[in-house]
């Protein structure tokens, strides 16, 4: 198995809520998809790890990724420990993918921050010739982190317009119906006495607006972006 883009996530639904537009967007343009999540979430509050891994294949197939694989690290225990760190590694060279999505470093869950560390360490190592881990060496490209929903003032490296894509990605949400049925918050998501489809909708209509379109994804990436062409920048100044 090889894909273009991997989402790295703790748990299943992370990647539907912060990234699944991006990835429906890179399919859509005819690159291939993975996704890892790290656990099973049986530590959740609703539902169950088995519930929430069927609902999590029914997502998957709306989404069109090439493949979903569980990492099957402990929910709500995550630590970026050498055990784990093996794992992942055996995952990303199993995937191979050039575009790793992260979830952002800073967050109220544990294990999201976790997943950060974890997945970008993983990312590293899985390169080493010499890492005893599955699979053969390899390095992605690119680490993009996910900035949906972050409250702390953090602004956007870039904005990927998901407009053509914002219908599927809410559908592929809506299959996680033991976790956001009546839910008015869920992992960072905070409440706003909206219930929570159609906060996604106000926060993705939010990050769209930036780059004056109708809804979008939000990233950010330690390294500075390289333009080749100022004339081709989209985005009106004014």
């Amino acid at each position: 198995m090889t894909v273009d883009i991997l989402a790295i996530a703790a748990h299943r639904d992370d990647v539907e809520l912060t990234c699944a537009g991006t990835l429906l967007k890179a399919i859509d343009q005819g690159h291939s998809a993975g996704i890892l999540d790290l656990t099973a979430g049986e530590s959740g509050t609703r539902g169950s790890a088995a519930l929430r891994g069927t609902e999590a294949e029914a997502a998957a197939r709306i989404l069109g990724v090439a493949e979903r694989r569980n990492a099957g690290l402990p929910d709500a225990h995550l630590h970026n420990s050498e055990e784990a760190r093996r794992i992942v590694v055996g995952e990303i060279r199993h995937f191979r993918p050039r575009v790793v999505i992260l979830p952002y470093p800073v967050g109220r869950h544990p294990d999201h921050r976790i997943a950060s560390e974890l997945g970008r360490d993983a990312c590293f190592l899985a390169g080493l010739t010499r890492y005893d881990a599955p699979g053969e060496p390899h390095r992605p490209h690119k680490i993009l982190y996910a900035l949906s929903y972050r409250e702390d003032p953090v602004k956007p490296t870039f904005v990927v317009d998901i407009s053509d894509q914002f219908a599927r990605k809410l559908a592929a949400i809506r299959c996680y119906a033991s976790q956001f049925d009546g839910a008015k918050a869920a992992g960072e998501i905070f409440p706003t006495g909206q219930d929570l489809y159609s906060l996604v909708e106000t926060q993705n209509a939010h990050y769209g607006s930036l780059i004056r379109t109708r809804f979008g994804e939000p990233y950010f990436t330690q390294e500075t972006v390289r333009i080749d062409d100022v004339l081709a920048l989209d985005v009106a100044s004014m």
